[in-house]
């Protein structure tokens, strides 16, 4: 019986955050992140400085929330796919099923981008997250692939590439505006890694 509630504060949690990151957000763009401070975040979001440190313990994270999820995506996606195709394929739809989760609204998806491209902190942050992620979507991989592909390595260097496309991707995909198709960039960047075929 007690586990409703706990979902319920949860739900609320997650609805506050995002609401936070949403004002926060439009500040950065206004204002610049490095010159925004948290009692201006606060005073936007018409909360004290302590509330919204209680939500969120750095600026960015506060840019960063909406890639939360991503590492949870991906390894989920990895899970349901129980086809018995090769890793790299499953790991590049399960990769898809986190871009379509990112972008929901593209315009907004681009600005958030082009703010980390042009923030070293964001950048940094990004990829402690990116590390983060990786430990979890390996051992999904290892779970759900085959015995002989089981090497703990194999499945690490795996799932560090697919985020690596993952972000190459975006970034590409954000400098052009987001009018590229993302699917296709994301067949270019996997078949990257995909053995040549030597010429008859």
């Amino acid at each position: 019986m007690s586990a409703a509630p706990v979902g319920t504060r949860e739900i609320g949690r997650h609805a506050v955050r995002a609401e936070l990151a949403r004002v926060a957000f439009n500040k950065f763009c206004l204002t610049g992140f490095n010159q925004v401070t948290f009692a201006d975040l606060a005073s936007a979001a018409g909360v004290s400085r302590s509330t919204f440190l209680r939500y969120f313990g750095t600026k960015e994270d506060v840019v960063l929330f909406v890639f939360d999820p991503v590492g949870d995506v991906i390894a989920d996606a990895l899970d349901a796919d129980r086809t018995h195709r090769d890793d790299w394929a499953r790991l590049r739809d399960a990769v898809e099923a986190a871009v379509t989760f990112l972008v929901r609204d593209v315009q907004e998806l681009v600005t958030i981008l082009g703010l980390i491209d042009q923030t070293p902190a964001l950048c940094a942050r990004l990829r402690e997250k990116q590390a983060e992620w990786r430990p979890g979507i390996a051992a999904r991989l290892e779970k759900t692939t085959s015995p002989a592909g089981r090497a703990s390595v194999v499945a690490n260097v795996r799932a560090a590439a697919a985020l690596e496309c993952l972000w190459i991707v975006l970034g590409q995909w954000s400098a052009g505006g987001g009018e590229e198709d993302l699917g296709a960039l994301l067949d270019a960047a996997f078949a990257a890694f995909s053995t040549p075929q030597s010429p008859a």
